[in-house]
């Protein structure tokens, strides 16, 4: 058996990166290890936005030494990727045992709507991912909005599927959403992933729609229907918001709950 702590993840970018966007009320200096620290989960994923941090990673990687599990983009916010950053992220993998995985951002929604990469690179990509005799899993960005359109072939070459609903209003829809994605992922691993802020309408994500994710997320890894859950995002941890604070609480009372171990 495992606990549900041990499946709990922060989804992170560089400190500041959300300063002056999306409606929040303040800036944030939160680092992403902080916001593992402060929000009490052992995982996290890095994630670039707008082409930063630069390589070299390693300075973030040293403070990432004390979790459990670290999953870094190779494609970052908005389908940003390079081949050197992409190796650069294998060589830190080499390095830092506990980098476990690799992720893919955005993947579809680049600024020319090409996909980040095709099939091929995607693939050959693959061949790389054995690293001092581990296997890096592949990690992907799944919004709702993708239910409907052709990316299943690319979806089908990743490990686990990140499962994000970008409009809380769209919150109303999760269970018929997710279980649509439960039956195409072709037996791919989900994590749910659970918004702290209301990215779609650039506005507070209702407290009773956090609820309502964590809630969902509790019962589906209870279930074994999901892997993991993701909160999103660092750098809204030291804005005091109500689904912060509400967030912490919940892990607080749920961390040492059992859980079926995963593979």
């Amino acid at each position: 058996m495992s606990t549900v702590r041990d499946h709990l993840w922060i989804f992170s970018h560089r400190e500041g990166s959300y300063n002056n966007e999306w409606g929040l009320p303040g800036d944030s200096r939160i680092t992403p290890a902080e916001a593992a620290y402060y929000l009490n989960v052992p995982n996290l994923i890095m994630v670039g936005y707008k082409n930063l941090p630069r390589p070299p990673f390693d300075r973030y990687a040293i403070s990432f030494r004390p979790l459990a599990r670290v999953v870094w983009a190779v494609v970052g916010e908005a389908g940003r990727s390079s081949e050197a950053d992409r190796q650069h992220v294998l060589d830190l993998a080499a390095r830092f045992p506990n980098i476990v995985g690799v992720y893919l951002d955005d993947f579809f929604q680049t600024a020319d709507g090409a996909p980040a990469m095709t099939e091929e690179e995607l693939a050959a990509l693959k061949e790389k991912l054995t690293v001092q005799g581990r296997r890096l899993g592949v990690w992907l960005t799944f919004y709702d909005q993708m239910l409907a359109k052709p990316v299943w072939n690319i979806a089908r070459l990743c490990d686990c599927l990140t499962f994000w609903t970008w409009r809380a209003a769209d919150l109303a829809d999760l269970e018929k959403n997710f279980a649509e994605l439960e039956r195409r992922s072709a037996g791919r691993d989900i994590a749910l992933g659970c918004y702290m802020w209301d990215f779609g309408e650039k506005k507070p994500m209702p407290l009773s729609l956090m609820e309502k994710q964590c809630a969902l997320g509790l019962e589906w890894l209870r279930a074994g229907r999901i892997r993991e859950i993701v909160f999103l995002a660092s750098c809204l941890c030291d804005l005091e918001l109500e689904t912060v604070e509400w967030t912490r609480a919940w892990i607080d009372r749920v961390k040492d709950e059992d859980v079926p171990a995963t593979r």
